[in-house]
């Protein structure tokens, strides 16, 4: 699963990807997981199966969910975990919205 993380530089969404990435090979999961700024979107929405964003960005969700492919999921990452870079949380909270839809 190919997962990208938005935030408005890229910076704090890159330790959040670290984070899980760690989480995500503990558990023994297949994912590819990297952050962006969000001005980068564009380059890669055809190529992604989740778009997880900072909760600073909530504002984008309702147009990034019209720009996803049909199946792409998105979520908007809670402010409980991205403040602390908790990849065990945030994976947590991706496999819920996985098992819900």
């Amino acid at each position: 699963m190919k997962i990208i993380l938005l935030c408005g530089s890229g910076a704090s969404s890159g330790f959040m990807a670290a984070s899980m990435r760690k989480e995500a090979k503990t558990r023994g999961l297949d994912y590819e997981i990297e952050a962006h700024s969000e001005s980068e979107i564009q380059n890669y929405i055809d190529e992604v199966d989740c778009v997880m964003i900072g909760p600073h960005l909530a504002y984008l969700e309702d147009e990034l969910r019209e720009e996803l492919l049909s199946g792409t999921r998105l979520l908007v990452m809670e402010h409980s975990y991205y403040a602390k870079l908790d990849g065990k949380k945030a994976l947590d909270h991706l496999h819920k919205v996985l098992k819900d839809s």
